[in-house]
């Protein structure tokens, strides 16, 4: 394990949980409901950062590594944590699952789905690790110029939290240009609508996995999301990606 790899795992993450926590939930549950996605503001410092960046060519921490132009899924790579995961990422999964489970069993309700998530992570990852869903799936993407990440969805099995968050570990104009965030929304009988979600160093977006509800004149209806990153125009771009549900 590099230095770079031992200071992120053990490095107290106290001030990790309390940042999530003053983080302006009513905000980004308003804009959840209404966009789909929601930035959350430097969620971490430039330091944590590169150092959940520097992880990338640690093999010891990852249990697979995936080259999305074998697989149709676009151009570049990320690599699946393994367990245990580092402690910031281990921190980060529950504290920001606490905040967003309120909104997934309000999502559920209103469109109908009978799922309801429990108050703790650990007791949704219980559930999911009971039905054969036991291998983790945080991952770490890498760009280089001309990569991109085709549309899609994060779903690896029945058991799927309804929200997933992207945190952009490379700094816009310094480390690369190009590379946005894009979310698009398939609504019933329309063309699909697009959103472009501008990040900065340490930022998250926290987005709707696979559908979500709308309010429309007749009542509450579903739309289906997909997202994915726009070509890299120059340099190299990092990105942790926090997903709640494990995979089979």
């Amino acid at each position: 394990m590099t230095a770079t790899a031992r200071k992120l795992s053990h490095k107290p993450s106290v001030d990790l949980a309390a940042r999530v926590d003053a983080l302006d939930w009513p905000q980004i549950t308003s804009e959840l409901d209404s966009h789909g996605c929601a930035v959350l503001k430097g969620l971490l410092t430039p330091d944590q950062c590169r150092a959940v960046a520097a992880l990338y060519p640690d093999d010891p921490h990852f249990r697979s590594r995936i080259v999305m132009s074998r697989h149709g899924f676009g151009r570049g790579e990320y690599k699946y944590f393994s367990y245990p995961l580092p402690d910031l990422i281990a921190q980060l999964r529950p504290a920001l699952y606490a905040h967003l489970q309120g909104v997934a069993n309000r999502w559920n309700e209103s469109m109908g789905i009978d799922i309801r998530y429990p108050a703790a992570h650990a007791a949704f990852l219980k559930r999911c690790h009971e039905a054969g869903q036991d291998r983790p799936t945080p991952l770490l993407l890498q760009y280089e110029a001309g990569d991109y990440n085709c549309l899609h969805q994060d779903l690896y099995g029945e058991h799927v939290f309804p929200l997933q968050v992207a945190i952009l570990l490379s700094e816009p104009g310094r480390d690369f240009t190009g590379g946005e965030f894009v979310l698009t929304e398939q609504r019933p009988r329309m063309q699909s609508r697009a959103e472009v979600v501008p990040l900065t160093q340490g930022d998250a977006v926290a987005f709707a996995v696979h559908q979500r509800p709308v309010q429309g004149t007749r009542g509450t209806y579903r739309v289906n999301l997909r997202h994915g990153v726009s070509r890299l125009r120059s340099g190299q771009r990092h990105t942790l990606g926090v997903i709640f549900h494990d995979a089979k």
